[in-house]
């Protein structure tokens, strides 16, 4: 279901509205439009929302992840970060925002947005999305770019270390136009999936099942790094990825309670809810790595914060706090069985873990969603089921597969997909930047 049409506390303009001499002398409104009806608290808030999401990017992932990576590699993932920021955030005013959630033509619109506001076309300061008819459209535009932003940039931590600057910044552009826009589109405008009732708060399929499906599928078909299993690969710096996860804890509140769409109730549960399950799945993770490796550490905390946020991303404006601590409680050891255990048995290198947390974590939250969903909470939980969740995460997941595969392909017969082994072992930073850290 659309989370913005779902959950926004803003009224809709009635008819006496439509009538009015000012509204009459507005330009010729998009399929997708509603004429303004300003409110103001709810224009606050999500100002301030689409700020904490910005931040959860740059400098908040960037640093998560930069951390995690060796010191030779430290600069290159960091550049990724804000590569994708770069890329994302031109190609959604060339043509992301109306291939996410414009009309499309009757043929395809379930699956994908049309053309018709490409480059902002008919995009003014007296529109509003029909979504959210309260919010100024070129507000509702950058709150939902953020989004888009940060989708990409966490697929970089499943290729970190070994795939080159230039395939990189190709399979961003790409990426954002045969996955994620799509993905975007068929749940949360007006497409596909959400017309079956799928349930998707803040992005468990759209940005989390996503990214870390497309990690995964990196993380396969650019094979491991050199000396993977073999060499030590640890963390060069965890302060850097402690301030990260504060930043992306902080600016998940704007993911979650942004979502909400006003400064309502609704968004103090979902802000309340994200804090809880994100301190539920950072102890549970804790506990599990306590007993499977005989102490805790820094990372498995910081790793489990950030599994609990993606877990309850999906479910954070349609379950109760009762519902935020089960899924988060479960979401840490999922997310520990994911980025340890299965990785290992399977043998496969997802650098940083996108696949394992974010993947995995993002399945759990979706799944979690159809058995906590309450209509206590939010009226649209009336009828979730674990089923139509799945048929959700079924469609995000092969769409992705799929669009991921075609895009390495592309990538990898035009820019090359991966650095030499001698620039992978000198390290990313010199190689393909120029630059290191001394």
């Amino acid at each position: 279901m659309t989370r913005t049409a779902a959950l926004s506390a803003i009224a809709v303009v009635g008819a006496a509205s439509l009538a009015s001499p000012a509204l009459a002398a507005a330009p010729a409104l998009l399929a997708h439009q509603a004429p303004l009806v300003i409110d103001n608290a709810a224009t606050a808030w999500i100002l301030t929302s689409t700020a904490l999401v910005l931040l959860m990017t740059l400098p908040g992932l960037a640093l998560f992840y930069g951390g995690m990576v060796r010191k030779k590699n430290i600069i290159s993932v960091i550049a990724q970060s804000a590569a994708a920021f770069a890329i994302v955030s031109v190609l959604w005013f060339l043509v992301g925002y109306s291939l996410s959630f414009g009309k499309g033509p009757e043929a395809v619109n379930g699956l994908i947005g049309g053309v018709q506001a490409a480059f902002l076309n008919g995009v003014t300061m007296e529109t509003a999305h029909s979504l959210l008819p309260g919010l100024p459209e070129l507000l509702f535009v950058s709150f939902q770019m953020t989004f888009a932003i940060i989708t990409p940039a966490l697929i970089a931590g499943a290729f970190a270390e070994r795939m080159k600057f230039s395939a990189s910044l190709l399979f961003f552009a790409l990426w954002h136009l045969i996955v994620y826009a799509p993905i975007c589109h068929q749940v949360w405008g007006g497409g596909y999936l959400g017309s079956l009732g799928v349930l998707d708060f803040a992005g468990g399929a759209v940005v989390h099942v996503s990214a870390g499906v497309a990690g995964l599928v990196c993380a396969l078909v650019l094979g491991p790094r050199h000396g993977f299993g073999r060499d030590n690969m640890a963390p060069a710096n965890l302060v850097y990825s402690a301030i990260g996860t504060g930043l992306l804890l902080v600016g998940w509140i704007g993911f979650n309670a942004g979502s909400a769409g006003a400064a309502d109730a609704l968004a103090a549960t979902a802000a309340f809810n994200t804090i809880l399950a994100a301190g539920a799945a950072a102890l549970s993770w804790m506990t599990v790595e306590w007993f499977d490796r005989k102490r805790p550490t820094l990372l498995g905390l910081l790793s489990g914060v950030v599994g609990g946020l993606v877990a309850i991303t999906p479910a954070a404006g349609f379950v109760d706090p009762k519902g935020a601590f089960f899924i988060g409680l479960i979401a840490g050891p999922a997310c520990y069985a994911g980025a340890v255990w299965l990785k290992h048995a399977l043998k496969y290198d997802d650098s940083l873990d996108a696949f394992g947390v974010h993947g995995i974590g993002g399945i759990v939250g979706a799944l979690l969603t159809g058995v906590f969903a309450t209509t206590s909470v939010n009226a649209l939980s009336e009828g979730a089921t674990v089923w139509k969740q799945a048929i959700g995460l079924g469609g995000a997941i092969a769409w992705s597969a799929v669009g991921t595969f075609v895009v390495l392909m592309i990538c990898k017969f035009t820019t090359g997909l991966r650095v030499t082994k001698d620039e992978e072992v000198e390290g990313l930073d010199y190689t393909q930047h120029g630059e290191a850290i001394h």
